[in-house]
């Protein structure tokens, strides 16, 4: 039996605890842009009782979910479903929060930030753009092009969280772990911020996945979501080298269905931003074009 499938013996054996428990770990495991394997790789569990929990029927441990947890750099309240019950005050805001709309919880989060966060002003946000958006929409291409456009910086995150950790992502990642890699992201954000009154910030695609950093980017930058078909997202990053959506899949459609996961996971984070604007079926000099018109009214506030 291929040990990446459920074991269908127990397939009978769901309760309402199990399922709900199985599909928060998937969309966790999709928000941070992991396969099964490798999030039973980095969580050094088994994959087959990782699929046995993600369907809803595998009993887990307590020590399984806590390995779970810090793979996917997350409390395990959180996992389990429950991070808002660890004070009377939380369940009280909680409660507060229930069955709000959309509107006013974008409301409340603005209240709350600029209570806490000490956001910047909108005139110093229009002064940062930041492109958000799964790899292969033309973040580093577009971001590259529009500074050079309006000569100011051009930062790709990536490169300063390479430059702070003194090695490369993936040695982040193998030597360090993603929790490691989210605190170097969180402080390659904050240096950005500090030292780049005005720049274009090409952002990696995971950022979102971190609730901290994407509040601290949202704060303090005009987003724009650049996004594309899900096929041109896979077809660039192919093109360009970038074999990391074939690691540990099967082949081309299983590594597609995960890059579609991973996309409908975070689409309600991308969604945040200011602005977003589709690259699909553009050239990088359409796209550039497109994107400075939309861009016009920001620009000419600078």
């Amino acid at each position: 039996m291929d040990l990446s499938t459920p074991d269908p013996s127990t397939t009978e054996l769901k309760d309402p605890f199990l399922t709900a428990l199985g599909e928060r770990t998937r969309a966790l495991r999709a928000r941070r842009g992991l396969t099964r394997k490798g999030l039973a790789k980095a969580a050094d569990v088994s994959e087959r009782h990782l699929a046995n929990v993600e369907v809803g029927v595998g009993n887990a441990s307590v020590q399984f979910l806590r390995q779970l947890a810090q793979a996917l750099n997350c409390s395990l309240a959180e996992l389990v479903g429950d991070e808002t019950a660890s004070s009377p005050e939380w369940l009280m805001i909680r409660e507060l929060l229930r069955g709000r709309s959309e509107a006013e919880l974008l409301q409340a989060r603005g209240a709350l930030a600029a209570l806490f966060g000490a956001p910047a002003s909108q005139a110093a946000r229009r002064q940062r753009i930041a492109l958000i958006g799964l790899r292969g929409a033309g973040k580093s291409t577009l971001g590259r092009a529009l500074a050079d456009a309006w000569r100011v910086p051009f930062v790709e995150l990536n490169r300063s969280i390479e430059a702070l950790a003194g090695c490369t992502l993936p040695e982040i990642h193998s030597l360090y772990g993603p929790a490691a890699y989210r605190r170097y992201e969180k402080r390659a954000m904050e240096e950005t911020i500090q030292r780049y009154p005005r720049a274009v910030i090409a952002t990696p695609g995971g950022i979102v996945s971190d609730p901290a950093t994407f509040n601290l980017l949202l704060a303090h930058c005009y987003t724009v979501w650049v996004r594309a078909a899900p096929e041109e997202h896979m077809d660039r990053v192919l093109a360009q080298g970038d074999t990391r959506p074939m690691a540990g899949n099967d082949g081309n459609l299983e590594a597609m269905n995960d890059l579609r996961r991973i996309l409908e996971s975070r689409a309600a984070f991308y969604s945040k931003a200011d602005a977003v604007f589709d690259t699909s079926k553009m050239s990088p000099e359409a796209a550039l074009a497109g994107l400075r018109e939309q861009l016009r009214d920001v620009a000419a506030a600078n």
